[in-house]
This record gives C-alpha cells, structure tokens and sequence, in this order.
C-alpha cells in the first residue's frame, strides 16, 4: 500500500543528511482580511507566495477563503476552502515528483482572551486534503485524501499605539499515518497602519520530523466593514 503522498512535499527534501532547500533561507509573502459582511459573518480572505530563497526559486501558492461566524467579540467560528499549488523540489530537475495540487475544506474554531496587556489567541482547526501528485515522467496522476488537525497559540504585545510584538506556536497533527506533521515558531515585529489595516515582519521556523526550515515572512493584514459601502 502507498504511503500518503501529501508529506512528499518535505520527504523528498530530507533524503539526504542536508538538503540546499534545507539550508537555504527562504521567504512568505502573506496576505489576511477579514471582512464585515454584517453584525456576525465575515469573509476570510489569504494569499501566500512561498518561496525556498528570498528572492526567486518558486515553493508554493496558497489560496484560502471562508465564512467566518462571530459568536461574540472572543470567539470566532468558520468553515472554509483553501487551493495549493505546490513545487517539492528545490531545484526541478532534482527529483522525480514535478507539481502537488491541493483542494483543501477547513473547520476552525478561535478564541481570544487577554492577560494583563497580553492579547491571546487559541486557533483550533480541522483539514480534509485532497491531493494529487503529478509526476514529470509519466503521464499518470497519484490521487490520495488526507485528514489533520492544527492547534497554535499566539500571543500579542502592544509597545505603543503603533507597534507590536507578534508570536504563536502551531502544531500540526497527522490523522493517519506519521502523527507528527510539523510545528511552526514564529516571531514578527508588527505596526498598525491605519485602524483596519497592519504589517508584519517576522522569522519563521518550520519544523518536520527530519528537516527544519527557516524563513522570513512579510504579512499585511487588511480588515475592513464592508457593510459600510451598501449605505
């Protein structure tokens, strides 16, 4: 029986002691909004583009979407849809596997609570990952369904009006086979640009059970009331 094709993304990274993906620095270009729909619902709305060096070598396209349900101002449900276009290989000519697809639904769940100046947030979220494999030497696609379960804590705080300090922890856990997916540190130094709109400058180390990746991330944040425009 196949193994489940959707850690080849990482696996195929890490067949050797080290890897130049491994050792390189790459870069996340990110994109986030949540926007106000009505009294309860939002639209998620993200953009990523990954990339295994800071300026150039394609990693991976990420597209994302969903409805989000306000339950008060400290907790947020929401069902969603994401598209992944994928490139494991840190050079194309370096291994067999050419492009991974990726059609994924999501179930999450947040809650935030704040302790002193300490903004918190607890972000619980369910995967169900359909994912197809092509192979640049055979005409043939591998077809394979996934489930994960993800659990980050991330902690926010306020310097000034202006600035911030951002950081979370995830975890990402296999339903199947190879429990542990992956855990992501992260640390940024943020800024608010206006009232519904943020950066975000900050390192990211994306840990797997036999690599580590280090990267940089620029993410801008974008929050606005739609329900403003229809008055």
């Amino acid at each position: 029986m196949k193994k489940l094709v959707s850690i080849l993304f990482f696996t195929t990274l890490c067949l050797n002691a080290q890897t130049p993906g491994e050792d390189d620095t790459g870069i996340w270009y990110m994109y986030f909004g949540t926007n106000k729909i009505s009294e309860r619902f939002s639209l998620h709305t993200e953009a990523q583009f990954r990339y295994y060096e800071t300026s150039s070598n394609f990693n991976q396209l990420l597209l994302r979407t969903g409805l989000n349900y306000h339950i008060d101002s400290n907790a947020i449900a929401t069902l969603g849809y994401g598209f992944i276009d994928t490139d494991p290989s840190f050079r194309s000519d370096e291994i067999l596997v050419n492009n991974i697809t990726e059609h994924r639904i999501f179930e999450q769940f947040i809650l935030k609570n704040k302790v002193w100046e300490l903004l918190f947030e607890h972000r619980y979220r369910l995967e169900q990952r359909f994912l197809t494999v092509e192979n640049k030497n055979s005409p043939f696609y591998e077809k394979s369904t996934e489930h994960r379960a993800r659990y980050r804590i991330q902690m926010t705080l306020p310097l000034t009006n202006t600035f911030f300090l951002n950081f979370y922890d995830e975890l990402f856990i296999n339903l199947q086979d190879n429990l542990f997916g992956q855990n992501r540190l992260y640390g940024a130094v943020g800024a608010h640009i206006t009232g519904n709109s943020s950066i975000q400058l900050g390192w990211l180390r994306n840990q797997f059970s036999s690599a580590v990746f280090n990267r940089f991330q620029i993410g801008f944040f974008f929050n606005p009331d739609l329900r403003r425009k229809s008055k």
